[in-house]
């Protein structure tokens, strides 16, 4: 695609193997300027638009959220490219994905202990029923379930998306 080409969005979609309903909340979120339409009122992607989108492609299958995606955006719109500001946000990403795989690895252990225990039950007994009637999560400390996750300082609150 040379920089004068134009898209329209199932295209621009086909060609990135992007959903158009993502392309069009990508939009809605501020996350590049709203493309002009043609005369039949269809939005026509240029090249700028398909190199953001596959910037925001790449930055969300590594995780970063639509705010933080939204921050290394801006930082990288500066042309100057403050890389200690896009590190900041980069680690405390890393740092919540490294919470997230603690997390993941305590519930594989608790998991792992509960499935054996189920070898042991007999009749109507299940160990993993029990464990899951229980109250609390197994394996974490009660506080930590009702705490939401540390909020981003660069960022804002952190999305689902």
């Amino acid at each position: 695609m040379d920089g004068t080409a134009r898209l329209a969005i199932g295209k621009l979609a086909k060609h990135t193997g992007t959903n158009v309903e993502t392309i069009r909340y990508y939009e809605r979120m501020g996350l590049w300027a709203t493309p002009p339409r043609s005369e039949g009122g269809y939005r026509l992607y240029g090249t700028e638009h398909l190199k953001r989108l596959n910037f925001i492609r790449r930055a969300r299958l590594l995780g970063f959220s639509i705010g933080e995606v939204r921050t290394l955006l801006r930082l990288a719109d500066e042309r100057k490219r403050p890389c200690p500001e896009v590190r900041a946000v980069a680690e405390a990403h890393l740092a919540d994905v490294q919470s997230k795989i603690a997390d993941l690895r305590t519930m594989e252990r608790v998991l792992k202990e509960t499935v054996a225990r189920c070898a042991e039950g007999a009749g109507s007994h299940c160990p993993l029923i029990d464990a899951l009637y229980r109250d609390g999560a197994p394996g974490r400390h009660p506080s930590r379930v009702e705490q939401p996750r540390r909020r981003r300082a660069l960022t804002g609150s952190r999305s689902p998306s």
